[in-house]
């Protein structure tokens, strides 16, 4: 048996490529994006345009590739090419000669776009795409908007922060003491699946650093759109802030937030522990019993608020948990608040971990934290991208909830051959591909659910 790579213009990633190009073709969402940048290159002199780069770049992330170095290979791929709106695919009309056969951009063009300092003009030497940081927050919350069928009657915006560990002496490095090392802070605000803010933060501030500003933001956005929309704030008491709180109370949105425990708020709930304790010693089992009651800390709130306390006894120890809230009792029960608002904010986390593990939002290696900015908002473009597919496209198949790593598993490494002619472009797939089904039904519901764009 001999294997070599001899096999010419055969492309690895052939079902997450043309997929992925047939939802961004369709949704615009790659379009908005690059129009969020501002060219100063000399346009007798570009070879690849923003939206090149930007295709290029992204889902190469969506399909595994979280390095610009694989680029320096992946430059070659025809499909990548045509995905990203090459005319010349092979790259055989490229004006240097050391560049032909090379229709995309390598790493060293990558790696200058990324880089592009916030003050780059005409003048700059090598750096010179500028990036409108308003422009690209703006455009994940329209992304969101523009995916509703209707008007919802209620949307939940869950904030979140996480971990990012930095890799080397880089702009913005701190120690975490939570997290034990040196790291950024993003901040994370989703609508259900949908990513409306992915935010580059350091690791030396509050954990609700900067949320008020997002949470206004996009408040005034869903309100342009949706003037009669009830919108809930969820977090974790990491964001049970008297700014954040008072924010809301004073503009008509609901919030439920986690509440860190202490003696003042356990003994609220004495009785109810104690009889937790009792039928768990009896059963073997977690009880849990609900308190609702009226709180205020001494020094840090400017009114006192609802708070649900969660007294619950596992076998062998104690769990008290507490939520403050701007809900009524009358519109959710103790336990219903607690255990069916509340705690559904536990899927935002698998949705930060598709962002970290599966689209490496993680890969913030750059010495800057404005170009670590940038690499967050490619993988969560990244994400976004995928989501729609999974969205619209999978709905009703095996893969309708599956992870990115998944997905990308299963139905985006999928072998091609690409053949080029005069007229077309033929990609010959797998005849043994076991999930050709799924990517039938893949395509034909990606073209029923968006109008073709002109």
């Amino acid at each position: 048996m001999v294997a070599d790579f001899s096999a010419g213009r055969l492309s690895s990633d052939a079902g997450g490529i043309l997929l992925l190009r047939e939802v961004a073709e369709r949704n615009g969402l790659l379009q908005r994006f690059s129009e969020c940048f501002t060219d100063h290159r000399d346009p007798e002199r570009i070879e690849h345009t923003v939206l090149e780069l930007v295709t290029q770049r992204v889902v190469a992330v969506a399909c595994g590739y979280e390095d610009l170095n694989d680029h320096d290979v992946l430059r070659d791929d025809a499909l990548l090419a045509t995905a990203a709106g090459k005319e010349d695919v092979t790259g055989s009309r490229r004006p240097r000669e050391r560049d032909r056969g090379h229709a995309l951009a390598g790493k060293s063009t990558l790696n200058r776009w990324e880089r592009t300092p916030a003050d780059a003009t005409v003048a700059s030497r090598y750096h010179k795409i500028v990036y409108d940081g308003e422009a690209i927050e703006r455009m994940f919350v329209d992304a969101f908007v523009a995916a509703q069928e209707k008007p919802p009657e209620e949307v939940v915006l869950d904030l979140d922060a996480t971990d990012d560990p930095v890799h080397g002496q880089q702009e913005g490095r701190f120690f975490h003491g939570y997290y034990r090392s040196y790291c950024y802070l993003p901040l994370y605000i989703f609508a259900g699946d949908f990513l409306l803010v992915a935010k580059l933060r350091r690791a030396d501030a509050d954990g609700a650093a900067g949320a008020v500003e997002e949470v206004t933001r996009i408040v005034a956005a869903l309100r342009a759109a949706w003037p009669s929309v009830r919108i809930v704030v969820r977090g974790d008491s990491g964001f049970a802030r008297e700014a954040l709180m008072r924010w809301c109370e004073g503009n008509d949105v609901d919030f439920v937030l986690g509440l860190a425990r202490n003696d003042r708020l356990e003994a609220e709930i004495t009785w109810e522990l104690a009889l937790a304790e009792i039928g768990c010693a009896v059963t073997q089992a977690p009880v849990r019993l609900y308190r609702d009651f009226v709180y205020q800390t001494r020094r840090s709130w400017a009114r006192a608020r609802r708070v649900v306390g969660k007294a619950e006894h596992l076998p062998g120890k104690a769990n008290p948990r507490f939520v403050v809230t701007s809900l009524s009792a009358e519109r959710w029960k103790a336990a219903a608040l607690y255990e069916r608002l509340y705690c559904a904010r536990g899927d935002m986390e698998n949705r930060i971990k598709e962002q970290q593990l599966g689209l490496f939002a993680d890969r913030t290696s750059t010495a800057t934290m404005r170009a670590n900015q940038l690499r967050l908002w490619i993988a969560s473009l990244a994400y976004v991208l995928v989501h729609e597919l999974r969205r619209v496209a999978l709905r009703g198949t095996v893969l309708a909830t599956a992870q990115v790593s998944t997905i990308r598993t299963r139905l985006f490494k999928l072998g091609g051959v690409v053949r080029i002619s005069v007229r077309r472009i033929a990609v010959a797939l797998s005849g043994v591909f076991p999930l050709h089904g799924v990517f039938r039904q893949a395509l034909l519901q990606l073209q029923q659910g968006y109008p073709m764009r002109c």
